[in-house]
């Protein structure tokens, strides 16, 4: 027998009370319409968020390549300080250890230097034979010099070196926590002798302290921050921390007169322009602000944190989300990666050349007199070249847009100031001025015709000239890099 609607028990179990007064229906009109209203903004979310699914883009993919020490950390660094300032944040007080390995290193490096000249007698070099001299016009025009005198060592020297011997044992116990070090073995020497070793001479081998990592600085930053865990463990792991940083700090505070005497000695100053060595000009130089970091309530500050030096082996994967920007910018994840620019690391370039949005090549046009320390024979500057040419003709990458940083012109100028010529260790640069204007235009100019003439298809040349620990000028750079780089990625996505 069919039911009447009457009959009905959802009907009837939402139908109103037969005996409902005008006050009890209007709270339950009222609750009623408050439940489809919250129903109403429910399904509105949920319509929302699989719409932002439907249009969600693709993470932007950027490779930053360039040889050892072109600055491509340091680019790294900026891009998370401007746009990821969150977790710029939570690292900052992590890289106090670092900062301080930078300083510690350099002091003992000069310890070393000292030791040696110390020990062992300075060989008299007598001036050569004009008939055995270069003959250049500067030669030419000069006198013959005398060989320089022996330099004496005091009282003084001795006591600096018993003093800072604790720091040997410091450096050890912070590089034993930051991770193991690379056993990549490069040669020692000047930095910027452009010449190739005299036939049958020999260099020590020398190793620089590396971590091995995909996360690269992150891995070895994580091991001076607090770690989930039992509360016990934690509380614990935590006083173990602090204790040892309040060790190297106060080590490196107490030892903080003796390494601004070390630094500052004269003796010390003439020995680096002897052996042709500016400290200034290495990455992680910290010499100059002892006074500011050997303290006890030291902390590191943005450009502390930009120039420190945590060299990294292998491809190092770094995700972020920007969390401020421009209106196109903000709200993007970016996917950049760090690649190795050693020689034995390029080989694990190629892997990462598929699906790239862009590639920031960063090449140090300070280097034109120095050589790589893989390979001494070798120009850095012409293995810049050499790169870059190599990038631009790979039909991989005939679509992908390659920006170049025509990196350190900050060390550049402060070459040029102090008197080294371009042409000396570049002859195509010939008899042009050595003002810093005509020098970048020459390198710019030089990349830009090796690119016209190796891409598969006409491109076009982006160049910055960079000095990418100046945090403020950088900042504009990667604002237009970052838009330009977005832009492209959305119109292949059809996005835009």
């Amino acid at each position: 027998m069919a039911r009447s609607f009457e009959d009905d028990p959802l009907t009837a179990a939402i139908a109103p009370p037969p005996d409902e007064t005008t006050e009890q229906k209007e709270v339950r009109e009222r609750a009623e319409a408050e439940a489809r209203r919250v129903s109403d903004e429910i399904d509105e979310q949920l319509r929302n968020e699989r719409n932002a699914l439907r249009r969600r883009r693709p993470p932007v993919k950027v490779l930053l390549l360039g040889q050892s020490e072109s600055g491509k950390s340091t680019t790294l660094k900026n891009f998370q300080m401007h746009y990821s300032t969150e977790l710029w944040q939570e690292e900052r007080s992590s890289w106090r250890a670092i900062v301080q390995l930078n300083l510690i290193r350099s002091v003992v490096s000069l310890l070393d230097l000292l030791d040696q000249a110390m020990t062992t007698p300075e060989p008299i070099r007598l001036p050569l034979p004009e008939t055995s001299r270069p003959q250049t016009s500067e030669r030419l025009l000069s006198s013959p010099r005398a060989p320089p005198s022996a330099i004496e060592f005091s009282d003084i020297h001795r006591i600096l070196r018993l003093r800072l011997a604790p720091l040997r044992g410091v450096q050890q116990d912070l590089e034993r926590r930051l991770g193991a070090a690379a056993e990549e073995v490069i040669t020692a020497g000047p930095r910027n002798e452009a010449l190739p070793l005299p036939p049958g001479a020999r260099e020590r081998p020398a190793q620089e302290f590396a971590v091995r990592s995909r996360d690269g600085w992150r891995s070895a930053l994580e091991r001076f921050r607090p770690r989930n865990g039992d509360a016990q463990d934690t509380a614990r792991a935590a006083e173990n921390r602090l204790r040892k940083v309040a060790e190297v700090t106060e080590v490196i505070a107490g030892c903080g007169d003796d390494m601004k005497a070390l630094w500052e000695d004269p003796v010390m100053k003439e020995l680096l322009a002897r052996k042709k060595i500016r400290m200034e000009d290495e990455p992680g130089f910290f010499l100059n602000d002892i006074e500011r970091i050997a303290r006890r309530d030291y902390e590191p500050s943005d450009d502390d944190i930009v120039h420190a030096r945590l060299r990294t082996l292998g491809v190092q994967e770094y995700r972020f989300y920007v969390e401020q920007g421009r209106s196109l910018t903000a709200g993007h994840d970016w996917h950049m990666f760090d690649v190795g620019g050693t020689r034995s690391s390029r080989a694990h370039w190629y892997p990462y050349f598929d699906d790239v949005d862009a590639i920031i090549f960063l090449a140090p046009i300070s280097c034109f007199d120095e050589r790589l320390r893989e390979d001494r024979r070798v120009n850095r500057l012409e293995d810049s070249y050499m790169l870059w040419q190599t990038l631009c003709s790979l039909p991989l990458l005939a679509k992908t847009q390659i920006i170049l940083f025509l990196n350190k012109c900050d060390l550049l100028e402060r070459k040029l100031r102090a008197g080294v010529h371009v042409r000396d260790h570049v002859p195509s640069f010939g008899d042009r001025s050595n003002d810093v204007e005509t020098v970048k235009k020459y390198f710019q100019t030089h990349f830009k015709e090796i690119a016209k003439q190796h891409s598969p298809e006409p491109r076009r040349f982006y160049v910055h000239l960079t000095s990418v620990v100046d945090t403020r000028a950088t900042a504009a750079t990667l604002r237009t890099v970052e838009e330009g780089i977005l832009r492209a990625s959305l119109r292949r996505a059809d996005l835009l």
